[in-house]
């Protein structure tokens, strides 16, 4: 029936009846927070493009793993920053690379939090891209092998879980093989199985060092007009062994996220990218917005398309406000 029979802001009226009829409510246990690591660092330093984020030490990692604990947290996603880039990313296979330094020391300390490691390549490349390059192309199969083997040293390391972050065909079949192969057969794989070609990676770039040399990721990573391309990059991964999945980034890609959300009954993440963060604490900054309103309002948009985890640079701070 219509109105005035019906009148919709009847259940509105107050904040106690608001709470009592609410469809989706954010809790900590739905955040991950990243993390940036970097080999040699002797301090923390602010990531300017990034207001509130920092370049952290692995002793000061750890300590913010303990804080990221207690505030309720429940995940980390690390990523390393190595003093020393080559065309191969030697570094990022490495027993004692950075990752896996801050893997081992984190679980030496914090024995109660999530620790997921990103397996990518272009933290570690001189060039800036996710594989093997040959000539200006990245080379798949090659790319594949050395993915492959980073997720093995992570695992080694004690990761919780592995993040393949590339978009390389066949990499969730190759890691899972190399993972279970080595006794890891209980380790889970976060896919990025939708991660677009996206603008709004540049603060993140910066963070890691990570812009390409030369071309940039087009080649590999999705064409943002698609959307049913991304289902089918989801449904491919499942089928090689993936645990979960990932869109990315999130707040563009909601439909992406409420269509998988429809046809998969798996866990799925979304990553509030870096671009994404800094767009809202600037606009805060600038007092052009209340920033800790739309940072809560932007992030129950990615759980109401359909997220069960949240992966935002903001995690801490919306933790605490949620405590």
């Amino acid at each position: 029936m219509g109105f005035p029979t019906t009148r919709m802001r009847r259940l509105r009226s107050s904040e106690t009846l608001r709470r009592m009829v609410r469809e989706h409510e954010l809790t900590r246990d739905d955040l991950v927070l990243p993390l940036f690591i970097v080999e040699g660092l002797a301090q923390r330093e602010p990531v300017a493009s990034m207001p509130g984020v920092f370049r952290f030490s692995v002793r000061e990692a750890v300590d913010e793993c303990k804080r990221v604990r207690d505030l309720g947290v429940p995940a980390v996603i690390l990523f390393g920053i190595p003093q020393q880039k080559d065309a191969r990313g030697s570094g990022a296979d490495r027993a004692s690379g950075i990752v896996q330094e801050s893997v081992a020391a984190i679980r030496g300390a914090v024995d109660d939090l999530c620790i997921i490691t990103d397996v990518c390549l272009c933290e570690y490349t001189d060039h800036g891209h996710c594989g093997i390059v040959d000539g200006e192309s990245v080379d798949n199969d090659p790319s594949v092998e050395r993915l492959a083997a980073i997720a093995l040293s992570h695992a080694r390391a004690g990761a919780h879980m592995v993040a393949p972050s590339d978009m390389m065909d066949g990499r969730v079949a190759a890691i899972r093989s190399a993972l279970d192969a080595n006794g890891f057969e209980n380790l889970p794989i976060l896919s990025y199985a939708a991660k677009y070609a996206s603008a709004f990676y540049g603060p993140f770039r910066d963070a890691v060092e990570s812009t390409p040399q030369f071309g940039d990721r087009r080649s590999y990573q999705m064409d943002p007009p698609n959307r049913r391309e991304a289902l089918r990059e989801m449904q491919l991964d499942l089928d090689e062994g993936a645990d979960a999945l990932m869109v990315k980034p999130a707040l563009s890609y909601l439909d992406v996220l409420a269509e998988a959300r429809r046809r998969f009954d798996v866990p799925l993440a979304a990553y509030q990218v870096s671009g994404e963060y800094a767009m809202i604490q600037a606009a805060a900054q600038n007092g052009w917005i209340d920033g800790e309103r739309a940072m809560h309002e932007a992030l129950v948009s990615i759980k109401r398309a359909g997220a069960d985890w949240i992966l935002s640079y903001a995690a801490a701070d919306v933790a605490a406000r949620l405590r």
